[in-house]
């Protein structure tokens, strides 16, 4: 990952893709090098890991989290809460949003388009899971990540591998998600930005060319 992140950073990718934990440990990265960090919660389509489930570490952090209360809910997007406008307004808040997790999810990102792409200061991320239904190969992750991009009116700018297995993962895991996801990157034209792994993982010397970017797994309140 760029060492000179976007003022706005946007993970979006397939159900279970994992971009959640990402997001929130982005958000935390980003709190080490920046006054004002916030992280938007638009994931509304059911979710099963929320920010929200981080709100204690966030807070300890000096991240500012801004989630619907209706997430779930199957509320129209008009449920989204008006402070989200805020520090995606606010050109001295560096923001991170976690997008729904298909392209029904990412029409809430739509109301937000316009704003986004005119200040051009922003980093779109498709978050891929190689091991979740439905983008198994290169070729189902572009035809879901061509969907997202229709739906919330923006383009991706790059590519998140999160391949994973959750606790069974292992290292051989890891670098085949990596090769898809350098598949995909060759017929969508997007950079491979960043290997996303558990914390066990960051230094295993396999990965070492991969540009690992270590996750501190978010857990889920009961």
């Amino acid at each position: 990952m760029s060492n000179h992140p976007k003022r706005i950073t946007i993970f979006c990718g397939h159900y279970g893709s994992g971009k959640t934990n990402i997001a929130v440990n982005f958000a935390l990265h980003l709190r080490q090098t920046h006054q004002k960090v916030a992280i938007l919660d638009l994931d509304i389509v059911n979710p099963y890991f929320r920010t929200k489930d981080s709100q204690t570490e966030l807070d300890a952090a000096g991240v500012e989290l801004i989630c619907s209360d209706y997430a779930g809910s199957n509320l129209d997007i008009p449920a989204l809460p008006a402070a989200m406008q805020r520090p995606i307004a606010d050109h001295d808040t560096f923001c991170v949003l976690d997008i729904g997790g298909d392209d029904q999810g990412a029409v809430a990102l739509g109301r937000f388009a316009d704003q986004i792409k005119a200040e051009g200061n922003y980093d779109m991320l498709f978050v891929s899971n190689f091991f979740r239904p439905l983008t198994k190969t290169a070729q189902e992750a572009l035809e879901v990540l061509r969907d997202i991009e229709t739906a919330c009116h923006l383009p991706f700018t790059g590519i998140v591998n999160n391949s994973n297995i959750g606790d069974a993962t292992a290292v051989d895991d890891i670098l085949l998600g990596a090769q898809k996801a350098k598949e995909l990157s060759a017929l969508s034209g997007l950079p491979l930005v960043m290997t996303s792994v558990r914390e066990d993982f960051a230094d295993a010397q396999a990965l070492a060319n991969e540009n690992v970017f270590p996750l501190h797994l978010q857990e889920k309140l009961i």
